[in-house]
């Protein structure tokens, strides 16, 4: 059915995934490589390759310089990051590079395959709490929650409606226009219609710039702010 290549240098971990892939995804093939150099030929002579999941410790690519370079390499092939580190920042950087997925290694095997299965029917997959937890960055709490909120993500997102919010939510929840129409009872062109004036008012060059700006943004504590007045 589906075709990938891992990109990761502990057999363990590549044998697991094995795993997953035999019992999830019946007919689909998993192709292996120990580090970015063994992936690139790889890539090179199987170009119907759906997806590609790449580990940020590889030896011959640490943190995200390995998707970097396969983004230049081959801009056509769907990139995933599996990995054991899973700090915020990092997973939206990924993101903003052209990374079409963020799964920790922690994850349980039904939840990856889950996750597998979104990215390679064309959606964007991160970690169920990277939008609700707060930055690292971020300064001390304050005593007035929702002033802090306004400072945050009011001068980013506060042109937008309560329903362009929403759908912006369900859009950093890796949702499809569908998905997202059948989550909040609208039809799927006004989705369509909510994105775009999303993009616009964001200034935001593609649904993954949108949802790295949601991000650095802090909507949900936004959201939580403006319901609140």
């Amino acid at each position: 059915m589906y075709s990938l290549l891992v990109a990761d240098d502990h057999p363990l971990f590549r044998d697991a995934l094995q795993v997953v892939i035999s019992s999830g995804l019946p007919h689909s093939q998993l192709l292996e490589a120990d580090s970015l150099a063994a992936a690139i030929p790889l890539i090179s002579k199987h170009a119907g390759l759906d997806l590609l999941l790449l580990d940020l410790s590889l030896p011959d690519a640490e943190g995200l310089d390995g998707l970097t370079q396969l983004r230049e390499a081959f801009p056509w092939l769907p990139v995933a990051i599996i990995s054991a580190h899973q700090e915020r920042q990092l997973v939206l950087d990924a993101i903003s590079l052209g990374a079409v997925g963020y799964i920790p290694k922690s994850t349980p095997r039904e939840t990856m395959l889950n996750a597998l299965t979104q990215i390679l029917e064309g959606q964007l997959y991160l970690p169920p709490d990277v939008m609700r937890r707060p930055p690292s960055a971020t300064p001390p709490a304050e005593p007035n929650t929702s002033a802090a909120a306004e400072r945050l993500g009011g001068e980013k997102l506060a042109p937008l409606t309560d329903k362009q919010l929403a759908v912006l939510r369900c859009m950093t929840q890796g949702m499809s226009n569908k998905q997202i129409a059948r989550e909040l009872s609208i039809a799927e062109t006004t989705v369509k219609t909510h994105v775009s004036a999303i993009l616009r008012k964001l200034e935001a060059t593609s649904r993954v710039h949108a949802i790295v700006l949601a991000g650095e943004a802090n909507l949900p504590l936004y959201m939580a702010s403006r319901t609140a007045r």
